[in-house]
């Protein structure tokens, strides 16, 4: 027998009130705001619980904050991010007070240059540690939008013959050094491109020793640390020059978060509003009002 056919008008109610069920979940499910290395959401606007009670972080009611050990001058003071003091540790908690979180409520965590940006889950919610935002990096963390414009500097001791440079082609020929993973090195790979191999070193203490102790003719670094190297523990050294931003290919610094992280677009809007509201240039200008009027190097 063939099955009796039902009448349209059950039918069409019974349409209809699935799709009143469906329009409703859809309102009512949370959304992804996040994009997968960008800044902010697809819509341009960071989640509405942007505050610490609507945070997924690492530790409820905590924000975890990584950074590099030891933490130099003049990023941090002290050796000691938990104090305030210092150009990042101050924006860290710049940030933490924006999203909702005390001073008590920031937990630091020690972590390695290189590890922070490397694929792979994070101990962190976000790391500060003078960390460029690049494409290559964003394949495998996020970024926030950017807490700090950079540009590269070179330092020689004084009365060397590096020091006498005053352009880019005058540098060639010199051994020259710098942190690895860094955009300092990418400087004098892509852009100095000199005629020896530069020596290479997994710390910049390390780098400066080895300026110090002659075994390398030149270190470039970012113009901020260039200022703190010269004024503070190597003062018979001085800066050469600092280079011009690439054309259209400006630096900045970004918070780093894990690759997709829920967080990412709140944090963001964070540091734009930072930026917005002038927090960020008083920042600068409390601890990196020196790293001005070095001569440009072309």
């Amino acid at each position: 027998m063939r099955p009796a056919i039902a009448s349209p008008a059950p039918r069409l109610a019974a349409i209809a009130a699935a799709s009143v069920l469906a329009l409703t979940a859809a309102a009512c499910a949370p959304q992804d705001n996040t994009t997968s290395g960008g800044s902010t959401s697809a819509s341009g606007s960071a989640s509405p619980s942007c505050t610490a009670s609507g945070l997924g972080t690492q530790v409820k009611g905590k924000l975890t904050v990584g950074t590099d050990n030891p933490a130099y001058d003049p990023w941090f003071s002290g050796d000691n991010p938990s104090n305030g003091k210092g150009f990042e540790s101050a924006v860290a908690y710049a940030v933490a007070k924006q999203l909702g979180y005390s001073k008590g409520d920031v937990v630091w965590q020690k972590v390695a240059f290189n590890n922070a940006f490397a694929p792979g889950a994070k101990s962190f919610d976000f790391d500060i540690n003078q960390v460029s935002i690049n494409a290559d990096r964003k394949k495998a963390v996020d970024f926030s939008s950017g807490y700090y414009d950079v540009r590269q500097a070179v330092v020689a001791l004084k009365g060397s013959k590096a020091a006498e440079a005053t352009s880019i082609a005058g540098l060639k020929k010199f051994k020259l050094g710098a942190q690895v993973g860094t955009t300092s090195l990418d400087y004098i790979n892509d852009v100095i491109k000199p005629d020896q191999k530069p020596a290479v070193y997994q710390k910049n203490d390390l780098a400066t020793s080895a300026l110090k102790n002659g075994q390398v003719d030149a270190i470039v670094y970012d113009l901020p640390t260039a200022f703190y190297i010269t004024s503070a523990e190597v003062t018979e050294a001085k800066i050469v020059g600092q280079f011009e931003n690439s054309v259209g290919k400006p630096e900045h610094f970004g918070l780093v978060l894990d690759k997709g992280s829920s967080l990412t677009s709140c944090v963001s809007k964070a540091v734009d509003t930072l930026r917005k509201d002038g927090t960020l240039a008083s920042i600068e200008k409390q601890w990196l009002s020196d790293a001005v009027n070095a001569p440009v190097l072309k």
